[in-house]
């Protein structure tokens, strides 16, 4: 018994571990073609529910769709809305291993491909193309989940050999509805414990085979089943970002309202199970009353109410997924509202603002995915920086005091914060430097490296011209309203350039950036602005109509705004190297 304990628990390590070898596999090998195919596939709530379907029919693991989808999320790749469309799908998807067990029958091994497969993934893993081994690695690790998956199903104790466990569950039918709620919550403990509700589906398909329950007991475990199996994704969310944990709440959410809905209809939804598996497979019915499960003579074959009882639970776990989806798919801005109100961004809205939005703490993800956040978390220093550029036009017209002393405070605070952002993204990108990465993620992580260096000088530039300022207000110098003007204009011209250098990172990252001509046409109207403002105030001094050292101070903010000019033009060049 011991030794099946631990083996149990090395299967499940196994799952896991081939669960993150195939995404990290599939992720390399798609590269950036992931996101535009995610992006694609999520169009809609319909598009959604079938690429749920689609993966999780593939992987065999809604629990690792559903890991991958709240990763997605965490990383910016999916919005709330299309992750709850494509775990809706995953939902679905993972009924078909209910079907592949029931129609090929418990003595056929579902992993039985997976040692082929890993000689196949050894034969690429050794060649000198990066995309044969990419795909290698998302070989052998689906191979280690199917591997795991099988590990799992065979390594629970024996209940033929341990009759008192056989007793023990009996003991538990026999009390009505009460019956019902029990095996409910079994269902939700054995999935919890097993992390995998493809491996608990599987074992209430054994229990019923054998006739150990009832099939109105097994449809209630694989109820719980759906409740328990929500947990995975809620771990791989508890170091995830907002987002992430709503993500991961939405799909507990979908599935806890299904069971709702169910157990309200829980005798009428057996009968129409029972109907349609009776009429479609020509088989007994395997709720009728007094239904009960005859077993085989041989082992090598199963009797017609086995047949039934198996197909009945299948039925039950597909049909049940799929009214759901087709129920709750009109709902899904409600549920997102939901999670919305129940996971609540942080109070203090503006220092959330200062934080990392799609870096956070935890192990570091694959590396395409990991690139994807960093990408994210660029963009949101880019509109970050953008913020403290409105600040610095505020202070430029202030003449009260104590409001100017609070905007200088406010820049300088910008500087820090853009140095620490600075300091997080390029720790996080040197942390996904030391792992396995590709030629073109590598150039991708240096162009990165300049960008937010360019980002950190804005920072810095705005904090110069809150020095400026300043000495200009200790000599006692003041500009007129022409001169204002003036720099409110070139502000305007900054925070342009500011609006297309962020249009060009999100179309870059949406891998749609053609050229950077817009950026170029921005760098020379403020550059032609500052020409413009140098020779009219040497026009003005030498006239005798404006004080040399406020024009000084004039031309010194005028400067400074061109230098801001040239740092956001140098991060949309590097773009273009990207």
């Amino acid at each position: 018994m011991t030794l099946q304990i631990f083996t149990l628990i090395g299967a499940l390590g196994m799952f896991l571990y081939g669960m993150n070898m195939m995404s990290s596999g599939l992720q390399k090998a798609a590269g950036d073609r992931l996101r535009g195919f995610l992006a694609a596939m999520t169009s809609s709530p319909f598009k959604g529910v079938l690429t749920g379907i689609g993966i999780t029919s593939v992987i065999q693991s809604s629990s690792a769709t559903t890991v991958m989808v709240v990763s997605f999320v965490n990383a910016g790749l999916l919005t709330l809305t299309q992750a709850i469309s494509v775990i809706m799908g995953a939902n679905i998807g993972t009924t078909v291993t209910a079907w592949l067990v029931a129609w090929l029958g418990f003595k056929a091994d579902i992993s039985i491909l997976a040692v082929p497969l890993m000689a196949l993934g050894f034969v690429l893993s050794i060649s000198k193309k990066d995309q044969r081994r990419n795909l290698s690695e998302l070989i052998i690790g689906f191979s280690l989940l199917f591997l795991g998956l099988s590990l799992m199903k065979n390594s629970v104790p024996n209940l033929q050999e341990t009759p008192e466990v056989l007793s023990f569950i009996q003991g538990w039918q026999g009390h009505g509805f009460g019956s019902v709620l029990l095996f409910l919550v079994f269902g939700t403990i054995l999935t919890l414990v097993l992390q995998s509700s493809s491996a608990t589906m599987a074992l209430t398909l054994i229990m019923l085979n054998m006739g150990w329950i009832r099939f109105d007991m097994a449809c209630a475990m694989v109820l719980g089943e759906n409740i328990g199996t929500t947990i995975t994704a809620n771990i791989a969310a508890a170091v995830g970002n907002v987002p992430a944990k709503r993500a991961a709440l939405a799909h507990t959410v979908f599935n806890v309202t299904g069971v709702i809905w169910a157990l309200a209809t829980f005798p009428f939804f057996l009968k129409l199970i029972g109907f349609i598996t009776e009429h479609l497979f020509a088989v007994p019915n395997p709720a009728a009353s007094g239904f009960t499960i005859e077993l085989a003579q041989s082992n090598a074959v199963q009797s017609p109410s086995q047949t039934a009882a198996l197909f009945g639970l299948s039925m039950l776990h597909t049909l049940f997924n799929t009214i759901n989806t087709c129920i709750l798919i009109w709902f899904i801005p409600a549920m997102e509202k939901l999670v919305c109100l129940i996971i609540k961004d942080s109070p203090n809205t503006k220092e959330e603002t200062y934080k990392l939005k799609y870096i956070e703490a935890g192990p570091v993800a694959t590396p395409e995915l990991a690139t994807e956040q960093a990408f994210k978390e660029i963009i949101h220093f880019a509109q970050i920086s953008r913020n403290g550029l409105a600040y610095a036009k505020s202070a430029i017209s202030e003449t009260d005091p104590d409001r100017f002393e609070e905007l200088r405070s406010k820049l300088v605070k910008y500087e820090e914060i853009s140095d620490r952002i600075e300091g997080e993204i390029a720790k996080f990108l040197n942390a996904v430097s030391a792992g396995d990465i590709s030629k073109e993620t590598s150039g991708r992580i240096k162009a990165m490296y300049k960008i937010i260096g360019e980002l950190e000088s804005l920072g810095d530039s705005g904090e110069a011209i809150s020095r400026i300022l300043t000495r200009r207000n200790i000599h006692k110098k003041t500009f007129d309203a022409d001169m204002v003007k003036e720099l409110e204009t070139m502000v305007d011209d900054v925070d342009n350039a500011y609006a297309v250098m962020i249009e060009n990172l999100n179309a870059a990252h949406l891998g749609t950036l053609s050229d950077v001509n817009n950026a170029c046409n921005a760098e020379d109207r403020i550059n032609n602005r500052r020409n413009h403002l140098r020779e009219a105030e040497i026009e003005e001094i030498e006239t005798g109509r404006r004080d040399y050292l406020t024009s000084v101070y004039f031309m010194d903010t005028v400067n400074e705004l061109e230098r801001m000019g040239d740092f956001i033009i140098n991060v949309s060049q590097n773009l273009e190297t990207s």
